[in-house]
């Protein structure tokens, strides 16, 4: 790019910085120094190449959304956080809310993520292990009891049965009294991913992509601040992929989910907006900021060229940042707190819109109250000391960060012509479908995982306290452990709900969704209508379950 064409980009930034809103806040250094809110190339010298690194808040994204960085608006501290019931769960929103966190995110307990009661007979011994456990609509009143849901942004990480949990919140929130058009947060409900990764899945793809469908459109049409799609490349990461495989099959399930919404007549500068993402922030801490500015790029370009969104706000990708769980050591538990700051900082030098940082206690239990806060007050340290705030994009046109963001870049265009050849039709999803029922996804990740695992083992890569640097003087843990109590009592209060219900309103509205789901009429507003009646989580799913059936994954060797 020439000197001429530089400098008018710069005027155009400039331009839309002025007009931007921008915090009451000290941009300067520790020492006092005034630092410009961006940095380029110098004036009137040429720059090859520069269109792929841009400007904040113009196209390809590569440098941020938005012109102003985190000088407009800082990224959201939503702390993930479930466990228990209900009743203790809504307790540690309260104290994440009370200390400064920004928004709410939903863990679920494994019952409730896989569409099953309390009392099911396989929940035994898992209600409130790894999360909160939900049944109905009831509970989820109790869970944001005291909480305006109008006015706090909620996330909820589950895909499965993300639809009728859906409609439990939002019965909640009609409930509280709330406009519903107004609501704001982020369902997951990617359930491509569950496939490829986590293996939280009720049914074969299609039905799940039709229930998903149904969402998109009515969220589309009634709540248009409501992201109904959070595309997740966290779980694909945990699971052993490299950083490229993350970013690749991440985006191309996104590209799946916008060639659902294509199919259905949606128009892509409408329903695109409602994607956001979710990924994984790991310790190498260069890669990972290299991979979240490639993941802007790669999205802005496809969403033009490819699906022919014209709008900024289509081609945007909004993303959410968890911390590496994987990297997280049960030995030596505290240096947990440094490889979470790092994995942080990683996050935010990479431009995330919202993030969240484990607890250093996580590889071995649910965290604790103090183990909690401290996880949280690591986002304000850096939000609130560090200056990384002031200045929009800080490492653009760092010679290995471009680098890095142009080797990782390419390496998912090579994934995605992989997969796309894996397809009969030419679509994105046509070779996902591919990849999910031949294996393909599960064993490239593998291969990766045993890569790293050999390489650990002979010392080439190295985690301190594990394989290097383990001796220590610290002492075990005070760990949190969830009662046996917890299920008894929730079995209980469940089945004092179901005597107390009009089960002839539950059995018609269960009926009336079932009878939805053979037509190609929109299933949400009927489900709403059973989880308003108190239908479990378990009976929606169970009926669906005998309409549809169950996936099994085909056995391998």
């Amino acid at each position: 790019m020439d000197a001429d064409e530089i400098a008018a980009g710069r005027e155009r930034w400039q331009q839309r910085y002025d007009k931007a809103h921008k915090r009451h806040a000290d941009f300067t250094t520790l020492s006092g120094v005034e630092v410009e809110p961006l940095y380029g190339p110098a004036e009137g010298v040429a720059y090859p190449g520069f269109e792929r690194i841009g400007w904040p808040g113009e196209f390809p994204f590569t440098r941020g959304l938005y012109p102003t960085g985190y000088r407009g608006r800082t990224w959201t501290i939503r702390q993930f956080a479930g466990f228990g019931n209900a009743v203790q769960t809504n307790e540690r929103y309260k104290l994440i809310l009370g200390a400064g966190g920004g928004g709410l995110s939903v863990a679920f307990d494994m019952p409730t993520l896989m569409g099953r009661d309390s009392d099911d007979g396989r929940s035994l011994g898992e209600v409130g292990h790894c999360g909160v456990a939900i049944d109905s609509a009831a509970d989820m009143d109790v869970l944001f009891g005291g909480i305006d849901l109008q006015k706090v942004t909620t996330s909820m990480t589950i895909s499965g049965p993300a639809v009728p949990v859906f409609c439990m919140y939002l019965v909640a929130a009609e409930r509280q009294g709330a406009d519903l058009s107004k609501l704001d947060g982020t369902l997951q409900t990617d359930i491509f991913k569950e496939y490829i990764a986590q293996k939280e899945w009720l049914f074969d793809p299609e039905p799940h992509l039709r229930l998903i469908g149904d969402l998109m459109e009515y969220c589309a049409h009634n709540i248009p601040k409501y992201k109904p799609l959070s595309v997740s490349g966290y779980h694909i990461r945990e699971a052993g992929a490299t950083a490229a495989q993350e970013l690749a099959y991440t985006l191309a399930d996104g590209f799946g989910y916008v060639e659902l919404g294509l199919s259905r007549g949606l128009d892509v500068n409408v329903f695109a907006p409602g994607l956001s993402f979710f990924f994984d922030a790991h310790v190498d801490f260069f890669e990972e900021i290299a991979k979240f500015r490639a993941a802007r790029r790669i999205w802005a370009r496809w969403m033009r060229d490819v699906y022919g969104a014209t709008s900024d706000k289509a081609q945007w990708l909004r993303f959410h940042t968890q911390t590496a769980g994987v990297s997280l050591t049960a030995q030596q538990p505290v240096n947990n707190v440094v490889r979470t700051a790092v994995e942080a900082l990683s996050a935010i030098l990479g431009g995330t819109n919202s993030l969240h940082t484990n607890a250093l206690d996580e590889t071995l239990a649910l965290p604790t109250d103090e183990s909690a806060e401290i996880a949280l007050r690591t986002q304000q340290v850096l939000m609130e000391e560090t200056g990384v705030v002031n200045v929009a994009d800080p490492l653009g046109g760092s010679w290995y960060v471009e680098a890095l963001t142009d080797k990782i870049e390419a390496e998912a265009e090579a994934i995605f012509q992989r997969i796309k050849d894996r397809g009969t039709d030419g679509t994105i999803t046509s070779g996902i479908l591919r990849g999910i029922e031949d294996g393909w996804f599960t064993s490239e990740i593998a291969d990766s995982a045993y890569i790293y695992q050999r390489a650990l083992e002979d010392g080439h890569k190295r985690i301190v306290g594990v394989n290097c640097h383990t001796g220590t003087i610290a002492k075990d843990l005070e760990i949190m452990r969830v009662s046996h109590e917890v299920e008894r009592e929730q079995v209980k209060l469940l089945q004092a709900r179901r005597t107390d219900r009009d089960q002839a309103a539950v059995d018609a509205a269960l009926k009336k969704m079932v009878d939805v789901s053979r037509t190609d009429a929109n299933m949400v507003p009927a489900m709403l209508d059973a989880c308003r009646a108190e239908a479990t989580l378990g009976e929606i799913c169970d009926a669906l379950r005998a309409e549809w059936g169950v996936y099994r994954e085909p056995a391998r060797f």
